[in-house]
């Protein structure tokens, strides 16, 4: 009977092991999981979690009679430690190996953390990333308390407005000249800076830190290069993620900025497969890490496929989306390379969508509260739909009806 080891315990992990054992009913399937915690989301860390509005439960991507019920087999507490390839096995901490005959590197992204010489490592300096983390952060978050978040992306906002709700002073820190400058137009960025201001929060850009105090064994303050010190409580840091790809290296697996895969998620060896944030894959033409819950699940599945021995070339259509204050923003699409951006108002009040070209066509949209939009957007998007600048800026311009048109189109078509 074959046997598939996959290593990883999140969302792509549970993707592939689910579809696998829709394709192979008598195949060996094993999850490796380092982690104690049975598979969890990890969006939902730094948004519902941490409120309090999802429970551990809810959280997790499945109960444990589901793993049982499909004969999935769970390692947990389990660190892999390397790929021996000729033999077609992996070690792990504990001595035992598992052998396979085909291994999926489900391993996920590590946050990026300060190094000590900068303080990183005192114990209220914390990244947002893992349960513990969520865990801790909850705990330690007390209303008056002083909270500085050294980042500002989504991460490191979404963090920042849970403790602003939890009546902690916050201070943001932004390194580039804008928050969101790696992931989002100008406008969307005005706009979350706006969100942020009007909930007490302090944002700070174009500002760069030299080092995180320390004061009676915590960190007390983060001193910045123009001088300033900030008396701080607590440290969040979010300045991105980095892929977890050490095994695979040292496996000797062509790795660059993540796992290297094909459009058939397949790496440099033919038995061992890679998806989800450790992986580098072709994307329109280009080497490309998708950061997204929507990769890992759909490039998993795809891996599933393969292994199985059912060619399938994965095509990703991205999505994204976080969740701060009232606010839910919902990304549809890739905005790479953008050159033009249209706002539009959306049909609730308040609501609006942000509209990203490239050369004249659509490639991207960022709704504001504005679900409808998103929907429209998304499908459009999945179907190669062409949608040009000028649409989008004609009010009369109804994406509604253009998903119908479509419809009918593919309806004929068939």
């Amino acid at each position: 009977m074959a046997r598939t080891v996959i290593i990883g315990g999140s969302h792509a992990a549970i993707a592939a092991a689910s579809a696998l054992r829709q394709y192979a009913a008598g195949m060996e399937i094993v999850i490796v999981s380092e982690e104690d915690e049975l598979p969890y989301q990890r969006p939902p860390l730094s948004k519902e979690y941490m409120s309090g509005a999802m429970s551990i439960e809810r959280l997790r991507l499945r109960p444990r009679e589901w793993y049982d019920e499909r004969r999935i087999g769970v390692r947990l507490g389990a660190a892999a430690t390397a790929i021996d390839r000729r033999k077609k096995a992996v070690r792990l901490a504990d001595g035992d190996t598992l052998a396979y005959d085909a291994l999926l590197l489900a391993t996920g992204a590590g946050a990026r953390r300060l190094p000590a010489e900068m303080g990183g490592d005192l114990s209220n300096v914390r990244v947002m990333r893992t349960l513990s983390d969520a865990r801790w952060l909850m705990a330690e978050m007390t209303a008056g308390m002083k909270a500085v978040v050294i980042g500002g992306g989504y991460i490191g906002l979404e963090a920042a407005a849970e403790a602003a709700k939890k009546g902690l002073e916050v201070t943001v820190i932004e390194a580039a000249d804008r928050i969101l400058k790696r992931v989002a137009c100008k406008e969307t960025a005005a706009a979350f800076r706006a969100l942020h201001k009007a909930h007490g929060v302090e944002i700070l850009e174009n500002v760069h830190v030299e080092r995180i105090l320390e004061r009676d064994g915590l960190a007390g303050a983060v001193r910045l290069k123009d001088g300033r010190e900030l008396a701080l409580d607590l440290a969040i840091i979010g300045i991105g993620i980095d892929p977890n790809a050490q095994l695979a290296q040292a496996a000797g697996l062509d790795v660059t900025d993540g796992i290297v895969v094909d459009d058939h998620c397949r790496t440099s060896d033919p038995a061992i497969f890679a998806a989800g944030d450790c992986t580098v894959l072709p994307f329109q033409g280009m080497p490309t890490r998708l950061e997204s819950v929507q990769n890992a699940q759909d490039q998993a599945a795809i891996a599933a496929a393969n292994i199985a021995g059912i060619p399938t070339v994965y095509k990703p259509h991205p999505w994204f989306w976080s969740d701060q204050y009232d606010v839910k923003l919902q990304i549809a699409g890739f905005n790479r390379g953008y050159d033009a951006v249209l706002a539009r108002p959306g049909k609730r009040e308040g609501s609006v969508s942000f509209f990203y070209f490239r050369q004249g066509w659509l490639i991207a949209v960022d709704c504001l509260n504005d679900a409808a939009t998103y929907v429209m957007a998304r499908k459009l998007l999945e179907a190669d739909a062409v949608i040009t600048r000028a649409e989008i800026a004609d009010e009369a311009f109804d994406l509604r009806e253009r998903v119908k048109a479509l419809s009918i189109e593919r309806s004929a078509a068939e």
